[in-house]
């Protein structure tokens, strides 16, 4: 794993980029304030601008490294962090994340804290570490990308008014008991694999975001990508699977499905939905997923932990 600090200069030139529907966004405006009066305090060259539409987060980001920009700051959730660092990825340009979203699961994998608990500091005093890229069919990912009910559940959620952790419960029940597994041929190591999937996420951390390890063990920097199958569930085996879930051991769940390499090609039925972060993705029948290692710049706490696992307080 790479580290350094932060480079310091006279004046950091930077680019907050600002959600303004992104969880606490949403709620209230302040955040955006606080981050002025940060630029303000440090004597940085940096301004905060606002998203207007999906997807434009990525364009002011490209606009941010053509103007010269050596750092620019995500605050939003998992959406704008996915839309922010996949415009960096492979520049030398670092990426800064202030989560304040419903699940936050970078920041949580890389022990970032969240908005108004420290995320502004970790800008300055921060140390910056090289992080993997995960693609699937063209689109970046650096927590998960996935199909079958999640993907459906991703659709569904992107359109909520309110959204947040009880939201995305709330629709999952919804929608549990009329979706059918999809059966699906995982490629990988020259070998094929039939599965019937309810869920399949292949991540590149550990975590979707609120504590759900769906990937216990993931590094964001070995080059690989952990693939999880969750067969289909039912009222015998949901709770269970669920306490797994939150508990750091999905892997001892009945019937998982757990692999791990560079590169999986998935074949399916049909064309359908997955998601890319927990943003929903229209593709066909068959996906390419593949890492791009070490190909992000991000800052994260100087006390952050290494690549160790712990469930409770994340991993690099």
């Amino acid at each position: 794993m790479a580290a350094a600090p932060l480079p310091r200069r006279e004046r950091v030139k930077a680019r907050f980029i600002f959600n303004p529907h992104s969880g606490a966004n949403r709620r209230s405006p302040r955040l955006r304030d606080r981050a002025a009066e940060f630029i303000a305090h440090h004597n940085w060259d940096a301004h905060v601008v606002a998203t207007e539409r999906p997807r434009h987060a990525t364009e002011l980001t490209r606009r941010a490294v053509e103007d010269g920009c050596a750092m620019v700051v995500a605050i939003g959730g998992d959406g704008t962090m996915n839309e922010v660092a996949t415009a960096l990825i492979g520049t030398p340009v670092i990426f800064g994340l202030i989560p304040c979203g419903s699940g936050n699961g970078l920041g949580r994998h890389l022990g970032i804290p969240r908005a108004g608990r420290g995320a502004l500091r970790t800008l300055a005093t921060g140390r910056v570490i090289e992080i993997d890229a995960g693609e699937v069919n063209g689109f970046p990912f650096f927590c998960a990308a996935g199909l079958g009910f999640e993907s459906l559940i991703a659709s569904r959620f992107a359109t909520l008014e309110s959204r947040g952790f009880a939201g995305y419960l709330r629709e999952s029940l919804r929608a549990w008991r009329q979706f059918e597994p999809e059966p699906c041929v995982i490629h990988h190591a020259g070998s094929a694999v039939p599965v019937a999937v309810f869920t399949l996420a292949v991540a590149n951390s550990s975590q979707y975001g609120n504590n759900a390890y769906i990937a216990p063990g993931a590094s964001v920097h070995d080059g690989l990508l952990d693939l999880t199958v969750v067969p289909r569930v039912h009222w015998s085996n949901a709770l269970p699977l669920v306490w797994h879930l939150f508990n750091g051991s999905i892997d001892r769940g009945e019937g998982i499905t757990r692999l791990r390499a560079g590169a999986f090609a998935i074949e399916r039925t049909k064309p359908g939905w997955i998601h890319t972060d927990g943003e929903p993705r229209a593709t066909g029948r068959r996906l390419e997923f593949s890492v791009r290692p070490r190909s992000l710049r991000i800052i994260v706490p100087s006390t952050a932990a290494g690549c160790r696992f712990n469930p409770r307080v994340g991993c690099g």
